[in-house]
């Protein structure tokens, strides 16, 4: 089961609805935690937030197309000897998600799976800063794409 918070800090859209974000979220959720209860939040944003967010969390003065905030447990928080279900946050900029989708020639709906899709993984620990890595993580994107019948993301349109 995979609980969503979908907030909108724009005037909510067409796409993402929710259900497509639970149908991204779940298909990008991998073992073990895939078996276990999770819970995120999808937060969707306009430019002036994202840039915000992104000066303040990763000291770059722009806005993004998604960020992603890694649950971390605070500290003096009981240990209860199980790990809490909750992934962390997603923030994604719908006006650069919408961009770059026209720039690429990919849908609307193609590219924002792929943004929830790509940032879910960082949730996970999956990062691209390395060669290798990158080489993973791109691979696992694919294939997730793939199975839910979509182009691969990283291909030349």
């Amino acid at each position: 089961m995979i609980d969503i918070d979908l907030q909108w800090g724009i005037d909510e859209q067409a796409i993402p609805t929710m259900e497509q974000c639970q149908k991204w979220v779940h298909a990008s959720v991998l073992e073990p935690r895939c078996f276990e209860p999770v819970e995120m939040t999808i937060r969707i944003v306009d430019q002036q937030e994202s840039q915000q967010l992104n000066a303040d969390y990763r000291d770059k003065d722009k806005p993004t197309n998604v960020l992603s905030f890694e649950f971390e447990q605070p500290p003096g928080l009981v240990d209860i000897g199980e790990e809490l279900p909750y992934l962390g946050d997603l923030v994604i900029c719908a006006e650069i998600v919408a961009k770059e989708a026209q720039e690429q020639n990919k849908s609307l709906e193609a590219h924002w799976a792929h943004m929830i899709i790509h940032g879910t993984l960082h949730l996970q620990g999956y990062d691209h800063i390395e060669e290798d890595d990158a080489e993973e993580m791109e691979g696992i994107e694919i294939e997730i794409m793939q199975n839910l019948g979509y182009a691969n993301p990283y291909s030349e349109q």
